[in-house]
């Protein structure tokens, strides 16, 4: 750990107290532009922000930039790129409030005198108000760096080309079901200093970048050890985190995982609010320059051996002709809207059969006790109503 005691201090100030802190008004996770903007308007007028257009989405609605501080170091956030990826959004808003209720506080002033925040909270709102990841064009925004098909992407890309900022945090929500390497642990964030091109070379502004990663891994150590992971550095030549590090802003990818009865993601919100906060901290106090990159090197990557529910060693006969065996039954769940009532409910999908020793749930695992699994509901990617999963099995 080469990340200050200062800094440190900082994090577990702002953890301890958070409840305090947050914007008591965010309820959900499942939230408009509208709602944003009303959470927002009790900090208009208190200067701790100016606020500008930046644009229009594909159906209209406005998107502005938050301008906060007046350092000479320029840090460009921007949340919610894909609409259903809300929770960076949430904890930008409680920033927001941390700034207007505490503008005297040292950590505040700190950032505010060597850093211009350059804030872009839901950057598709016409995502957001259907929750769905891609934008009124049905694209994906996040390989739109280069084609700059979709209005949204035009606003990120004359953001940075205005402001040309030092560093960059792009703020997402990952499959919360993803795992830490193979520790069977729940990834609760990941995070990536992303290549700049399919070399995967470090170049200063690459290095800077995984320095400031570094620190972040640091701070959440404090909070979820283990359950830190690195995303796939994978060159991907049309997406915005590859892009914007290759013009020139060392920028940071934090992906918002999965945390155990934690459906709407508070305690996730938690996180990226405590590492925000405090790793802006860092780069304005001229830390993130000391740290150790290794940090960042050695985190394992996210892998995929999880699921929402686990039916451990279920005696298992799939047809006349096959023999028993013992399986595991993998099943996530998902939120979906049922199109005749217009209502979201809890859909459960079959996801994987076998030995799935290696695999973790994140919501339960129900040993079979013996029990057969019945062949004609256990098949692959079958879908059902959630309440339904204990009918899997029948008695022996």
């Amino acid at each position: 750990m080469t990340t200050t005691a200062q800094t440190l201090h900082y994090a577990r100030e702002l953890f301890s107290l958070y409840e305090s802190y947050r914007l008591q008004a965010i309820a959900t996770s499942r939230f408009t532009q509208q709602d944003m903007l009303g959470w927002l308007q009790q900090f208009d007028g208190t200067g701790i922000y100016t606020r500008t257009q930046a644009g229009v989405s594909g159906e209209g609605r406005p998107i502005s930039l938050y301008t906060l501080g007046s350092g000479t170091v320029k840090v460009l956030l921007w949340s919610q790129m894909h609409g259903d990826e809300p929770t960076a959004t949430m904890a930008l808003m409680d920033i927001f409030r941390f700034f207007a209720n505490h503008p005297e506080h040292a950590l505040v002033q700190a950032i505010r005198t060597h850093l211009t925040m350059l804030v872009i909270p839901m950057l598709n709102p016409d995502g957001a108000e259907r929750f769905t990841r891609r934008t009124a064009h049905a694209i994906d925004m996040n390989r739109d760096a280069l084609a700059l098909a979709t209005p949204e992407a035009r606003i990120l890309k004359q953001a940075r080309d205005t402001y040309q900022p030092e560093y960059g945090f792009n703020l997402h929500d990952q499959d919360t079901r993803l795992t830490v390497g193979t520790t069977k642990k729940i990834t609760a964030v990941a995070l990536l200093a992303p290549a700049m091109d399919e070399s995967r070379r470090d170049t200063a502004v690459r290095t800077r970048a995984k320095k400031v990663a570094s620190t972040i891994a640091d701070i959440l150590q404090l909070f979820i050890p283990g359950h830190l992971a690195k995303w796939d550095d994978t060159f991907e030549p049309r997406a915005f985190g590859d892009n914007v590090q290759k013009w020139g802003t060392s920028t940071v990818l934090i992906e918002s995982g999965g945390w155990k009865n934690d459906p709407e993601k508070f305690f996730i919100r938690k996180l990226n609010f405590v590492a925000l906060l405090s790793s802006l901290y860092a780069i304005a106090s001229k830390e993130t320059e000391q740290a150790n990159i290794d940090v960042y090197e050695q985190l394992p990557f996210n892998t995929k051996y999880g699921c929402d529910v686990i039916i451990r060693r279920g005696s298992w006969k799939r047809n006349e002709r096959t023999n028993v065996c013992t399986i595991d039954v993998a099943i996530n769940i998902d939120k979906k809207l049922n199109a005749g009532t217009r209502q979201w409910e809890d859909v459960a999908t079959i996801v994987d059969i076998g030995d799935l020793s290696t695999w973790t749930a994140l919501q339960r695992e129900i040993d079979a006790d013996g029990k057969t699994l019945d062949p004609d509901l256990v098949t692959l990617d079958r879908t059902f109503p959630a309440g339904e999963i204990t009918r899997l099995l029948r008695e022996p």
